[in-house]
């Protein structure tokens, strides 16, 4: 959750030098929040499955095993949708950069 947090911030510091589109707010706040309930549900299953058993059980492994994928898959999608909306920006502010020097 660290992590995403931090990534958080990054990308809305990001959002606001950038000056992005409303629409592009909507799309990067969907997918923030996206990946921060994937990792909640994440935590409460594994949580869960904690409590339910005290020793290894191939389907308790399944149930963390799908769940942390179920964050890694939501944290590779917001990963494409901040590249997609943020490489057109530093794109231009490095031509922007390079043309002053």
């Amino acid at each position: 959750m660290r992590v995403h947090s931090l990534a958080t911030i990054l990308v809305l510091v990001a959002g606001f030098y950038f000056h992005i589109t409303q629409t592009e707010w909507l799309i990067l706040l969907f997918t923030i929040i996206l990946v921060l309930i994937t990792e909640m549900v994440n935590t409460s299953l594994e949580s869960m499955t904690d409590l339910i058993t005290e020793t290894y059980h191939k389907q308790a492994k399944i149930t963390k095993d799908v769940s942390a994928a179920m964050v890694l898959i939501a944290a590779i999608a917001s990963v494409a949708v901040g590249v997609t909306i943020f490489l057109p920006y530093l794109q231009q502010f490095l031509e922007i950069r390079s043309i002053r020097n």
